[in-house]
């Protein structure tokens, strides 16, 4: 069963919900396939320029990604004096983002390799 009030839960239509944990950190809610974070859906007020669907990726996959997923950018959620932590943001106000999470989230449903790590 998933917590109540997630953003954006129309991904959960496009993800296996018996591969998926949810669990909610900080007001963001992560997403985990296979004892890997997928993904976090955030949409809060304060720093709104970080509402969407933060991807869980490493650096050497940030081109190949961009390619498919339209509105992918890279960010700094902790100020931009920390380097790159190879995160990605589909932003919620990008013009294509339920088509871009839709296409994100079927990519995780099957299995894309460059989408998720293993957490600390």
């Amino acid at each position: 069963m998933l917590p109540k009030n997630i953003p954006f839960d129309f991904v959960f239509d496009y993800l296996n919900p018996l591969e998926i944990v949810v669990k909610p950190v900080f007001g963001m809610f992560y997403v985990y396939k296979g004892g890997r974070i997928v993904l976090i859906l955030r949409k809060r007020e304060k720093d709104a320029q970080l509402n969407g669907i933060w991807v869980a990726t490493n650096y050497p996959y940030h081109e190949s990604l961009l390619k498919e997923l339209r509105g992918l950018t890279s960010f700094s959620a902790c100020g931009k004096d920390i380097p790159d932590t190879g995160w990605q943001l589909l932003p919620a106000e990008a013009e294509n983002f339920e088509a871009s999470a839709i296409k994100l989230c079927r990519m995780v449903a099957n299995g894309d390799k460059r989408i998720g790590r293993v957490p600390k």
